[in-house]
This record gives C-alpha cells, sequence and structure tokens, in this order.
C-alpha cells in the first residue's frame, strides 16, 4: 500500500469515536463558537507531556470554568477568584491565573480569538506563519503585564518567526479551521491550506520514517516541510493528517 493510501486509510480509521485520549475531547464539550475557542487555547496551551497528565489538568481547568467557559471570563475577578492551584510542569498558578486575565482582555477589546489573529491574518500568505507570530506575541504582551518574569508564559505563547515549531498553536489552529467530525472549522476566514502540522516528537519520527521530512530537529522548518509534502497527497487539506499520525506515535501502532 502507497503512503497517500495509507494516509487516507489511517485518517478514516481514526474518528470521533477513537478521540480520548486527547485534548481534543474537552471542545467537544461545547457548541457556542466562543466557548470552543477558549477550551480551545486552554486546552492546547497545555498540550504536552504525558496525555494522561494533560487530561487531569485539563479536567480540573474545565471544572473550574464549568458549562460556560465565555460567561466565567467575562464575570473573572481576580479578587474574588477562588481556585485549588492550578499548576502543571512549566506553569505554576500565577501563568494560570495571567493567561484567564489574558483571555478576558482579548474578549473584552476584541469580541474573539477569531477576530484578534484576522489582525495579521492575510490570504496571499504562504502560511498562517506570520499571522502566529503577531498572534502569539499580542498575547504575550498582554500576559507579561501579570506576571512579567515568567517563563512558564514565554512557553505558552511561541514565536513562530524565532524558528519554535509552535505545536502547540498550530494545533489550536487545526481545531478551529479544519472542519470534519473531529475538528470544528468555526475559522471560516482561513484556508485549510494554510495550516502548518503541529510537530511534536510522534509526528517527527513518523514524519522522518515515512520520508515526509529529511530534517533532523524539531523546528518550525520541519514543520513545513512535512506539511509542503503532505500537499502532495491533500493539497488542500494537508493537516487532515495530523491526529492519526499522532495518535499512531503516541499508542506505538504500526503505521
Amino acid at each position: 500500500m502507497n503512503i497517500k493510501k495509507k494516509l487516507e486509510y489511517h485518517y478514516k480509521k481514526f474518528d470521533i469515536s477513537t478521540i480520548s485520549p486527547d485534548p481534543l475531547e474537552f471542545l467537544h464539550r461545547f457548541n457556542d463558537p466562543l466557548n470552543i475557542e477558549i477550551s480551545g487555547l486552554i486546552s492546547s496551551i497545555y498540550a504536552y507531556g504525558n496525555v494522561n497528565m494533560i487530561i487531569r489538568v485539563l479536567n480540573q481547568i474545565h471544572d473550574i470554568m464549568g458549562d460556560n467557559p465565555y460567561e466565567f471570563l467575562k464575570s473573572f475577578d481576580i479578587e474574588q477568584f477562588e481556585s485549588e492551584k492550578v499548576e502543571y510542569r512549566f506553569y505554576n498558578h500565577q501563568d494560570f491565573i495571567a493567561l484567564l486575565r489574558t483571555l478576558k482582555i482579548v474578549y473584552e477589546e476584541y469580541g474573539s480569538l477569531r477576530y484578534l489573529f484576522l489582525l495579521y491574518y492575510f490570504a496571499d500568505d504562504k502560511n498562517i506563519k506570520n499571522a502566529l507570530s503577531f498572534f502569539s506575541n499580542n498575547l504575550l504582551n498582554i500576559a507579561q503585564k501579570y506576571n512579567a518574569d515568567s517563563n512558564g508564559l514565554k512557553f505558552m505563547f511561541p514565536d513562530s518567526l524565532k524558528g519554535s515549531t509552535c505545536k502547540r498553536m498550530n494545533l489550536f489552529l487545526r481545531w478551529m479551521v479544519r472542519n470534519d467530525e473531529l475538528d470544528f472549522g468555526i475559522w471560516k476566514d482561513i484556508s485549510a491550506d494554510k495550516l502548518v502540522i503541529p510537530v511534536d516528537t510522534h509526528i517527527a519520527k513518523i514524519c522522518s520514517h515515512l520520508g515526509l521530512t529529511t530534517k533532523k530537529n524539531v523546528s518550525w522548518s520541519m514543520a513545513e516541510e512535512i506539511t509542503d509534502n503532505l500537499k502532495k497527497y491533500c493539497p488542500n487539506d494537508p493537516v487532515k493528517y495530523d491526529f492519526a499520525l499522532c495518535h499512531i506515535g503516541m499508542r506505538n501502532l504500526d503505521f
């Protein structure tokens, strides 16, 4: 079986019934686009490390936000906010609070994360690299007002123009832009062919094995190379294969 047939086979095999364990499952708790955005950004930001630990901290966060994250943020008041500490690897509780305050400001000033991203997005760009850099830096600048010297916040908001693979931000954008039973397609102003695959060690390893990348270091350049090669098999939606490729690696399955 050639690579195209294998990619399509696994894309169809990894459907909504196979979603767990994956941070994407939290977004499927909601129907409103604003709630999906908020859950999506937070879930992607915390999507690194052991998947069981990711699910645990995201359960904690979503319990705090309740069944309407947008309304939670609208009424969020640091003076009255009480919560058990949310700490996860590089992120401390102060980082979590700074993230909530940042999102509150974004929705007060821009109305949505989608609108903020579109301020920097141009349809004639090769991909979302430039827009992602401005989007991420804008969020970081707001967040640092509340936790100025935090390395955790810098890790939350990486910069594609500095060579970061931006795995978690690309994951968030996949969820927002692509449209199938897994991904939501609520950011309709952005074409799926502008997305870049979220690359982590699982994706890097399997894509190297498949000859989709010749690069050794996980970086933005590797992510672009893999995406460009996947466009040979699906020009309009190359990142459609990401979920399957990631879970094949996570679950130690054969491609």
